[in-house]
């Protein structure tokens, strides 16, 4: 299948998912959410021939998240509801709040090769994948705080298995920026290296790991995951927790001081 918004590499039992939206740092629209699910259904169907998949970004990002400029459009109508998650085409399944939970259902390993920034719903995604190789050049962000919303995705919960609740709060708290070192001594990532080397030594990683028999990958990719909360009943308690925001002055702030570069004013209302 031909995508607009991403691309996909088949090399050998090794597939490169490449979000492609770099003028936008690979934000995630309606069309990049429905092709990113679309690709990992696709993707899936063909395991064993695809035993390993590799997630990354086109351009200087990673993935910085939803869109913003997608969210502010939202908010001149239904009181700035969350059309751009909720409502996405196919339901909750499909919508950008379950792009996190969606990793861990494929029966192949997801690698993601983290190249820069990656925040919000892109903090989500390499969350979510079950190894995190970060270049020099990679940003990390729980940026949700920063938009006057909770974490999503799963978030709240893989961020505080991986780091535990004292790290996971300050992130969450704060919306701070973490370079790729911080996260590797936190234990957010297994492995930084040069800019220059990342897809190097993601695709050797990934053609070791495919080259295991399949069936026995999958089943320990199964048992690993298996001491884990359902990350897609999470993602909805985490829609729930995000609802008192939504309409909110404070959520309208918080959009438009981003677009208008600006530090925002809050107040609790």
């Amino acid at each position: 299948m031909n995508y607009e918004t991403l691309d996909v590499d088949r090399t050998g039992h090794v597939a490169t998912l490449t979000l492609n939206r770099p003028d936008k740092l690979n934000a995630f629209n309606q069309q990049l959410t429905r092709e990113f699910h679309q690709a990992l259904d696709e993707l899936d169907a063909e395991f064993p021939e695809i035993r390993v998949l590799i997630l990354t970004g086109a351009g200087r990002g990673f993935c910085s998240g939803a869109d913003v400029g997608m969210q502010a459009e939202g908010l001149a109508g239904s009181q700035g509801k969350r059309s751009d998650q909720r409502d996405a085409e196919g339901g909750f399944s499909n919508s950008i709040l379950a792009l996190g939970p969606h990793l861990p259902r494929l029966q192949q390993p997801v690698i993601a090769a983290v190249n820069g920034v990656a925040a919000g719903a892109g903090l989500s995604i390499a969350l979510a994948s079950d190894i995190r190789v970060a270049s020099h050049e990679a940003r990390f962000s729980s940026i949700f705080i920063k938009r006057s919303l909770v974490p999503d995705n799963g978030t709240s919960y893989v961020l505080s298995a991986l780091v535990g609740t004292g790290v996971a709060a300050e992130m969450a708290f704060t919306g701070r920026i973490y370079d790729a070192q911080w996260a590797l001594e936190m234990g957010l990532v297994n492995q930084v290296v040069p800019a220059d080397q990342l897809m190097k030594e993601v695709v050797s990683l990934a053609e070791e790991i495919a080259s295991n028999p399949p069936l026995a990958v999958r089943s320990t990719k199964e048992l690993l995951n298996s001491h884990k909360a359902d990350l897609h009943h999470i993602a909805k308690v985490e829609d729930e927790a995000n609802r008192p925001s939504i309409g909110t002055e404070d959520r309208r702030e918080a959009i438009l001081s981003f677009i208008e570069k600006r530090q925002p004013v809050y107040r609790g209302i």
